[in-house]
């Protein structure tokens, strides 16, 4: 039978019916025990029995529609293009905006927030970023005049005799 055209419904006729790969799921049946235990008729116990048999059936029947709806699941997305790259995309975005609304990211966002205003709005902040700025200004105009004087040096080289003759 076709994995993709299995019958999972459980109230079908043919449920569980599944390829061979998937009838060796294993079911604990138990021991089989001589004596009846204290308290109970032979005919309770044959119920309980009778009833363990089949939730264990129907949990070896679960698990085949769980690894159908599973293969299920796959083909569909393979059919979309969805990749299990997607999947960690989707997945790690969804974990970054859960933390960005968490309590402890907003509660420290804030704070780092308040932090940072009081910094800025300090006279040792201040008299920092004025300094590192001069001081930005004046290595910059440094550095500009160190270019010029090499473009003028390389100029004079180009100009000079020897450089002709190599040029010749």
């Amino acid at each position: 039978m076709d994995p993709t055209s299995q019958d999972i419904n459980l109230n079908s006729p043919n449920k569980g019916l599944l390829s061979d790969s998937m009838t060796d799921v294993p079911v604990d049946t138990g021991t089989t025990r001589t004596t009846i235990p204290e308290g109970m008729t032979e005919a309770e116990e044959e119920e309980l029995r009778s009833e363990l048999t089949k939730v264990e059936e129907e949990i070896a029947i679960l698990r085949q529609v769980l690894a159908a709806k599973e293969r299920h699941c796959g083909e569909l997305k393979r059919k979309l293009g969805l990749t299990p790259l997607d999947g960690l995309k989707q997945n790690l975005t969804n974990s970054w905006h859960d933390v960005q609304v968490s309590n402890a990211y907003v509660k420290t966002s804030e704070k780092v927030g308040e932090w940072n205003e009081k910094v800025t709005q300090s006279d040792l902040y201040k008299k920092t970023q004025e300094t590192l700025s001069q001081a930005g200004q004046k290595t910059s105009a440094a550095l500009s005049n160190v270019g010029s004087a090499i473009s003028r040096k390389f100029g004079d080289m180009r100009n000079s005799a020897t450089f002709k003759s190599f040029e010749d």
